[in-house]
Order: structure tokens, then sequence, then C-alpha cells
């Protein structure tokens, strides 16, 4: 009878030692991980239950020879260069441990050194998540990694603590005693027993990663991206890092040291986002699932894999991906966005069809030569579509893979361009505007893509804020740093009316036709007055003609602080719908 074998052994450690190892870089995290996403909450959570003695779960390390592709846990220097064990599952509670028992910051999933505070109650040993009130009691320790890193002895920390607190209340005998042995019992958890499963050296990274989506299904599974980030950190390290780079230059300021960086307003953009950009411009692939194979180095006839296929697809990853990130690229592109209308992120209801439109637009720009004011209004359409639609919503690998094939024959800038325009034409047709898009703007969602599309219209169109001389597009520049909000959504039939009118469904009530965008401080004055009470005051402090267009510009139907509101809401709709298209005509 032959002996079953397994891709893995079983290690035994205590906390203590995994801690060592980490210190010298002897366990680190492979790029496969996740970063490091758990609330102070879920810190606190875990060290409560080591403290009563609970089980935790086991770790899975794998035994890896590469250099390449590793992040070490935490943010200090380490010994070890060349990590010989990589955490596969286990990093969130590894890394909380680490962060709080050595007082390390980790970094997180916006790149930036956040420390984990966790406060203990000696008393009656209680974990809680530090804040002011508990720095204030003197009956709490509130960070736990204080005890640690001040290389006292246990019996010296308990000493201090009780003197402080008796100092300050009375303690009797009885309850110095429980202190004392809480203390120590927290002191213990050093000597806390884990299990780790370490697979062989000999399993490759996609192995690895099949069976982190197979032990890990009640976590977020392993895609396509995170396998081709794995090969990147394997293959090409420094794209990896130069992915990194510029997401985190974009979450933070407009310039670094002085120089421009990715900093914008529209898209905070995650590495996996910016490689389906680089391989849809570079492969003209939208699946992701072939290009993996393709990267690794498959022969597509012979199903084998040669180093010389995977560095050739490597070079032509690598020629994507630097004009993917390169910043005239990507300023001009997103110029291309806001010239649509689209002036903040709030405004951005689908990053698939912006991330799409960037890969459009560096085929346009850099493949078939479109001159940049063509392409500036081309991009500019294609993405008012494409969101408008809800083109990338369902499916959109298989979307895009089915728009990028579309180019595969075509080689001239005018058939880039009739290529587009023909997709768009499409899909709004004139049913479209005059049959679906009114009725897509049936909907209390503040989230709705239609809703967005109306107000790029207004910006396109400079229409004024509803009852003031100020643009919609001054009032909503992202770039105004204010206390309050300078607009606001406004019920043009107030909730208090309408509740008082017997309609009382807030879906009903928050229809997208009954808000328009007011000043905060006319939308105060207004309250909740009937619109047949407010409207002709605030009207009376303007020109006839400026406020029949205000009213048309807002798609308001004349006389419509008279109408039954079902029925308002049915005719300003169509009237939103024709705005929409007005604004997206002017792309043209």
């Amino acid at each position: 009878m032959s002996e079953l074998k397994t891709l893995f052994k079983r290690v035994e450690y205590d906390l203590e030692g995994l801690l060592h190892f980490i210190d010298l870089g002897d366990i680190a995290l492979p790029d496969i991980q996740r970063p490091f996403v758990w609330t102070n909450a879920k810190v606190r959570d875990l060290f409560d239950s080591m403290y009563r003695g609970f089980p935790v779960g086991y770790f899975l390390f794998w035994e890896s020879e590469s250099e390449a592709g590793v992040k070490q846990i935490g943010v200090s220097a380490k010994q070890f260069k060349k990590a010989s064990r990589l955490v596969v599952d286990g990093q969130q509670r590894l890394t909380s441990l680490y962060a709080v028992f050595r007082g390390q910051k980790v970094l997180d999933a916006n790149f930036k050194e956040r420390q984990i505070e966790i406060a203990f109650r000696p008393r009656d040993g209680k974990f809680e998540v530090t804040d002011a009130a508990i720095r204030r009691d003197v009956e709490w320790i509130p960070n736990i990694s204080d005890l640690w890193s001040s290389r006292k002895s246990s019996y010296t920390l308990v000493k201090d603590f009780l003197g402080l607190l008796k100092s300050k209340v009375d303690l009797p005998d009885a309850d110095e005693e429980v202190i004392a042995h809480n203390l120590d019992r927290l002191f213990d958890l050093r000597k806390y027993p884990f299990t780790a499963l370490e697979i062989a050296s000999s399993v490759d990274e996609e192995q690895v990663a099949d069976i982190f989506v197979r032990i890990n299904s009640k976590g977020v599974p392993l895609n396509q991206a995170d396998f081709i980030l794995t090969l990147l950190s394997v293959f090409w390290e420094e794209g990896r890092r130069d992915l990194e780079t510029f997401c985190h230059s974009a979450r933070t300021s407009a310039k670094i040291d002085g120089k421009a960086s990715s900093f914008n307003h529209l898209i905070d953009p995650d590495p996996d986002q910016l490689l389906r950009v680089s391989i849809a411009y570079g492969f003209g692939r939208g699946r992701l699932k072939s290009v993996y194979q393709i990267l690794r180095g498959k022969d597509a006839e012979t199903g084998e894999f040669s180093d010389e296929k995977r560095e050739a697809q490597f070079q032509v990853l690598k020629d994507a991906q630097a004009e993917v990130l390169n910043l005239t690229n990507w300023h001009q592109f997103l110029s291309a966005i806001v010239g649509a209308g689209f002036r903040s992120a709030e405004m951005i209801s689908s990053n698939n069809a912006l991330l799409y439109a960037y890969a459009f637009y560096l085929l346009g720009r850099k493949r078939y030569g479109v001159p940049e004011h063509v392409l500036q209004k081309l991009i500019g359409r294609w993405f008012f579509a494409t969101s408008l639609t809800g083109r990338y919503t369902s499916s959109p690998e298989s979307v895009m893979d089915g728009d990028l094939a579309r180019f595969r024959s075509i080689t001239t800038a005018d058939g880039f361009c009739a290529v587009l325009d023909g997709i768009i034409e499409s899909n709004l047709t004139s049913d479209y505007w005059q049959i679906t898009l009114p009725s897509k703007l049936d909907s209390s969602s503040a989230r709705n893509p239609e809703l967005f599309c109306y107000i790029a219209s207004q910006n396109l169109l400079g229409t004024h804020v509803l009852f003031s001389h100020k643009t919609i597009r001054d009032l909503i520049d992202p770039a105004l740093q204010t206390k309050k909000k300078p607009l606001e959504r406004h019920h043009l039939f107030p909730r208090a009316f309408l509740e008082a009118s017997g309609i009382v469904d807030l879906r009903h009530i928050n229809q997208m036709a009954n808000f328009a965008l007011l000043e905060w401080p006319d939308n105060i004055g207004i309250g909740d007055d009937a619109p047949d009470v407010y409207v002709p005051q605030v009207l009376s402090r303007l020109d006839g003609d400026v406020a029949r267009k205000m009213m048309q510009d807002h798609a308001l139907p004349e006389g419509w602080h008279k109408m039954v509101y079902d029925d308002f809401l049915t005719a300003r709709r169509s009237l939103m719908a024709a705005v929409i298209k007005k604004g997206f005509e002017a792309l043209s």
C-alpha cells in the first residue's frame, strides 16, 4: 500500500517564535495576498480570543526560494533580504499580532502607514480599541504595545501599574490579586501556540494561488489580475513597484517633491485596474485569463512553456505599461473626461468605463495617431455613452474583449474613430433617448449613471444653479475646499409637503426627477414650503427671460409648481432626457 504524499508539512510554533522569524525577515508576505485591511475592532477581537484560550486558526506558509515579489511585514528594515517562508493564509492575523506586539506600523490598502492601538483593562480582562476616554481612564492600559516595547520585566510592569492605580483609587487586596493575575495572562500571550502548514518549495506560484483560493473560501477570491500581478512580482518586480507608486501618488497630492504626479479628482486607481489598461492596450485583450498563460511563456500550439516566450511577452507588457503610467498620457486622458462634464469622482458611476476609456485613448493616441483635438472629444463622447448605457456593468471583460476585437483589422485614425462612433450610434438610438432613458430616470438611486450624465450635461451647457447666477460647473469644482458643500440636492416638492399630501414612500419622494442642485443657503431658505408658495417668491428675484431659460435648463415643465406630483415626475423625466441628449450632442 503506497503512502499518501502531501505538498505540505505540519510545524508547531509559539507566538514569540513567529515574531522572531518576522523580525529577522525570515517570514514574509507574498504578493498574491491582500493588503492589511482589518479594522482595529477585529484586531481587538483576535486578542480577546487568544486571551480566553480560544483557537484562532492555523497559518499556511510556503517555503519559497524566490527573492522577488515579497513584501515584508511591518515597515522596519529586516536582517534577511530573502525570506524562506512566505505567508499564504493568515496574513491579517499575523500582521495584527506583529504590529501590536512590536509596536510596528503597517501599510494599509491606501499605501499609508498605520498604527494599531489596543487597550486592556486588567480589572476584568477586557480589550478595547483605544480612544480618548480610555486614555484618560487610569483603569486602562491604553496601548498594550507599550508593555512589550518597554523591555521591562512582567514583575516590574505589574508593580508599576498597581502603584499608579492605587494612587488614584482605593484598591482592595482581592482586586489587586485579580489585576496581577490578568496581567500575567496578558504577558503569557507570547507563548500562545500556533500550527502552521508549510507548503514545499517545489510547488509553483500558480499552485500556491490555487491552494489559497480553495482554503480561503470565506475571503475575497483571487482573480486573474492577482495572478498576473504575482507574475510581475516574480519576473518584473520593478514594474509592480511602479504600479504601486503610481497608485499611491494618485491618492496623495498634486506634486511630490515639486514634481508632477498622478494625483487627480476622478479616480484613485488600484494596481490591478491599471494592469487591465495595460493588457487591453498592449495585447488587445479584455479577458485576462489567456494573458496570464501568455505571460508565463505558454506556446498556444504546443502548450509548453519557455523562458524566451515569457520574456518576449513581458516586453510587450513593459512597453504598454510605460504608456499607461506616462503622466502626459494620463492627464490628457483625464482632461477629456473633465471636458465631457465629469468633474469629480462623485460623478463616476463606473471605474470600468473610465479605465477602459483610457485604454481606447491610448490606442487612438499612440497606435492610430488620432489628432489630439479630435481624440479629446471622441473619448469624452465614448465615456459619456458607455457610462450612460452601463456598457461595462455586466461581464465587463467579455464586453471589452469584443470591443477590442473590432480593431484588429483597423489601420487608420479614421477607421478607429468610425468604430467607436459606430458603437455609440448603435446604442444611443432615437428610441433610447425618447423611451429607454426616461424610463431609467424613474429611480431614487443617488448613484445613478443617468443622474451623473444629467449633471455632466448641465456642466457642458453652462447651466446656472437653480435660482442662482453661478454656474453648476463652477460650484461642483472638486478643488473647492469648503466646510460645507456649496451645492445641495433639493427636493423640488419638499418631503414634508408630500407626506402631508399622503405620499410617504421614500422611493416615491426621492425620485431623481424631484431633485435639483441648489446653493445651500437657498435650500435652507425654502425649507418645507409647497412649490406653489416658494417658487413665485424665488422667481420674483429674477428677470422673466432669465427665469424661463433657467426652468428649461433644469428640465422643469412650464407651471411645474402647480402640477400634480406624479404628472410632474413623468413630464420632467422626458425633459431631463432631452437635456442629457443636448449635453451629449455638445461633444459632437
